[in-house]
């Protein structure tokens, strides 16, 4: 009976966790930052970035000494060599050689410092490619967020649609029995119901495929059970873009990402080319080693033992070297001329994503321009069209016009408000767009 209860008791709390995860609702914060914790190109462009840092350590830790070690345990037969006496010996000859040494580069042409700064610029250069990732990211979210507001509003308005004509459908039954008017129109207007709900279906069907959308988008296994916040958005009657083109650009041009990257990749093609012309300096190298030896003859009955071996066998050893390069195949030449190449390639990469930069701020500011034109206009489309069926509709009921002038009129007034809120959409979108550019955060917070 009490594992009956347990197992009941851990149901209810397996079904209780399940009912509060599906009933969590989204705002379009929350889908940006889940987007952004389970984006597989913004992991990958994370450990990226942490090879890249990797690779800057090891140039840093490149300037320390190398130090190497060495022990052997040798056997010569014959006529033997004992290094520690410099004697022969017609015997087999045991010994031990214990080796530590080291080199130092003194002076490389400051290849190593220009190499350092190299990868550290690159390491800036893969960090903003990191944001980069990130802030695209963010604006495909956005956009099927908002995807999924339009669809909405266009499904909540083919639904006033169809709930009018089935509306007007009983009221037009009342008039055929009473004999009033025509079977015909009762027949047209059921037709038109029929064709209104084929395009819920349709309307339903697309709010349903941008629900897939964002939740793929958002690494969610199933859009089953997600919803969002939908906020009460509105288009004032005196909105208006802030800001010209220049002035956005003006300072997106100084934040953005791409930019950024882009400059500092250039910063560090030209601390490559200095990493290439240090080749034509000498190099000078300081080098130490310190050594000892045993030999089993000299460990003998009254000769010395294993640790006065060591203790007097140790030698220390101190050496400099200069090395002048004087010519291998003109690589050296080559090398430079690449690297001279590729500041003038970043220069022009530089160039071109700032002109980039500028046209998708111009398109983006001329969009909004454009979408929140159409939706004033739409809104006056709209409130003509309304005040149209309502006298369309009174009309049709006392028999003065067809169906067929007033299936016009009312799809005149769902393709009104249909090009509305899609230029209200259009026109947010782009705003939030022009706001990124500005370094704003995506919110639809007003």
């Amino acid at each position: 009976m009490m594992k009956r209860i347990f197992i009941l008791i851990i149901a209810c709390l397996i079904a209780s966790a399940g009912s509060l995860t599906a009933q969590k609702v989204w705002s379009l914060e929350d889908c940006i930052q889940h987007a952004i914790d389970h984006n597989i190109q913004i992991k990958q462009q994370t450990i990226q970035t942490r090879v890249q840092k990797n690779t800057l350590d090891q140039s840093k830790l490149g300037l320390l000494p190398s130090v190497s070690g060495q022990a052997s345990h040798d056997y010569s037969f014959g006529r033997a060599l004992d290094q520690t006496t410099y004697d022969f010996y017609n015997q087999t000859l045991q010994s031990n050689y214990f080796y530590l040494g080291g080199r130092t580069d003194l002076f490389t042409g400051l290849q190593n410092l220009n190499t350092i700064q190299k990868n550290k610029y690159e390491l800036l250069a893969g960090e903003q490619d990191l944001q980069r990732i990130r802030d695209n990211v963010s604006l495909s979210v956005a956009l099927a967020y908002l995807q999924i507001l339009l669809n909405k509003e266009l499904v909540t308005a083919t639904e006033s649609q169809l709930n009018t004509t089935l509306e007007q459908i009983a009221k037009t039954r009342k008039m055929v029995d009473a004999g009033s008017v025509a079977m015909g129109n009762l027949l047209q207007i059921e037709a038109q119901a029929a064709q209104e709900e084929v395009t819920l279906v349709n309307m339903q069907n697309q709010l349903e495929t941008s629900y897939l959308n964002l939740t793929q988008l958002l690494e969610l296994e199933t859009p089953a059970g997600f919803e969002i916040i939908v906020p009460d958005i509105r288009v004032g009657e005196t909105a208006d873009i802030a800001g010209n083109i220049d002035e956005i650009y003006s300072v997106a041009v100084q934040s953005r990402p791409e930019i950024l990257g882009s400059e500092l990749r250039l910063t560090a093609s030209e601390y490559a080319l200095k990493v290439a012309k240090g080749a034509r300096s000498p190099s000078v190298s300081m080098s130490h080693n310190f050594g000892t030896r045993y030999s089993h003859i000299a460990d003998l009955p009254g000769q010395q033992s294993f640790d006065d071996q060591l203790k007097n066998n140790k030698n220390f050893g101190l050496g400099f070297s200069l090395n002048i390069p004087i010519l291998n195949g003109w690589q050296v030449n080559k090398n430079i001329l690449n690297s001279k190449l590729a500041v003038e390639n970043s220069q022009y990469t530089l160039e071109g994503t700032r002109k980039e930069l500028y046209k998708d701020i111009q398109q983006a500011y001329a969009d909004a321009v454009a979408a929140l034109k159409k939706y004033y206009a739409s809104a006056k489309a709209v409130e003509s069209s309304e005040e149209s069926f309502r006298y369309t509709e009174q009309k049709f009921d006392v028999g003065m016009i067809t169906p067929v002038d007033y299936n016009a009129a009312k799809t005149q007034l769902l393709n009104s408000q249909s090009e509305m809120s899609q230029a209200k959409y259009e026109y947010i979108f782009k705003t939030k767009v022009l706001d990124f550019y500005k370094g704003l955060p995506l919110t639809l917070n007003q």
